[in-house]
């Protein structure tokens, strides 16, 4: 058996690929190659400096070279150590994983930008009844500077999607949004909005989120879809930075950045599950027969 095949970066699984990146990194070192190619990158730089402008320049520059050699290994070492937690954390939590792929364009989220994908994807289950697709979201948005620059800004997003087709009847848009702007211009901003803002009792909620629903929502259902248990839950419980959308059945849960940990990714997946069924609870309350008299 081989190297590859019997080398274990670790007994225990991982909490993230920091955990994997040293056990990399010295596997690199340990090959032969690795010292033949930087050592040519030293000595091809080294000579030929050294030749043409010094010694002293020569010498400096191998030094540098010898560094920056270095630092490539490290840099592939941090992408199989990144690639090989999302392996292990796929395995064992019963997930798919996939690679760079479009995600469907169904919420304002999902929309946004010049171009806009997943770098990476874990399908499967979020818990024992619900399934979904976890992914690190990148949207791109082009601009021009005053010289006329054109330049590429990167926004990153990791995202909990999941299908609630049951709910699309009842509530056909819904955005619960991290809080933003200031509550004096919270009248002049809805006026010009295509949605309408959602009032709930709830202080914390308030301090927390901004909640907007369709102009033809049914508000009764509405309220009694945000229970006072779900709005404990978002004020208090859910994830720092967690918002979501939902848009015909399709809800889309998010934070911000590319999360990398088991953990974050683990709160991810619980919490998008923990919106899912809550929507599917109230659809299949509000759509069952009246029990018989």
């Amino acid at each position: 058996m081989s190297e590859e095949q019997t080398a274990t970066p670790t007994q225990a699984a991982p909490d993230d690929a920091n955990d994997l990146r040293g056990f990399h990194f010295r596997r690199l070192l340990g090959k032969p190659l690795t010292w033949v190619l930087i050592g040519i990158e030293v000595v091809v730089i080294g000579v030929v400096l050294a030749v043409y402008v010094g010694p002293a320049i020569g010498g400096a520059a191998a030094l540098a070279a010898f560094l920056l050699g270095l630092l490539a290994v490290f840099a592939i070492a941090d992408s199989r150590a990144e690639q090989s937690f999302f392996e292990t954390y796929a395995t064992q939590n019963g997930l798919e994983l996939g690679g760079r792929n479009p995600l469907p364009e169904a919420t304002p989220l999902l929309c946004k930008g010049n171009d806009r994908y997943a770098e990476r994807t874990l399908s499967g289950p979020f818990a024992d009844d619900v399934e979904g697709i976890l992914a690190l979201y990148t949207y791109e948005e082009e601009s021009t500077d005053a010289d006329g620059d054109r330049q590429t800004n990167y926004y990153h997003y990791t995202v909990g999607l999941v299908s609630v087709p049951e709910c699309a009847a009842h509530v056909p848009q819904l955005y619960c949004r991290r809080k933003s702007g200031l509550r004096s211009l919270e009248k002049l901003e809805d006026a010009f909005r295509s949605t309408e803002r959602v009032h709930l009792e709830s202080e914390a909620l308030a301090e927390r989120y901004e909640i907007f629903s369709g102009k033809e929502q049914d508000q009764v259902w509405l309220r009694r879809l945000f229970s006072p248990t779900f709005i404990v839950w978002l004020g208090e419980e859910a994830p720092k930075k967690f918002a979501f959308e939902l848009v015909a059945g399709t809800l889309c849960c998010f934070v911000n950045g590319h999360r990398g940990s088991a953990a974050e990714l683990d709160m991810i997946r619980a919490a998008s599950a923990t919106v899912a069924r809550r929507l599917l609870e109230e659809s299949q309350e509000t759509s069952s027969p009246p029990p018989p008299s």
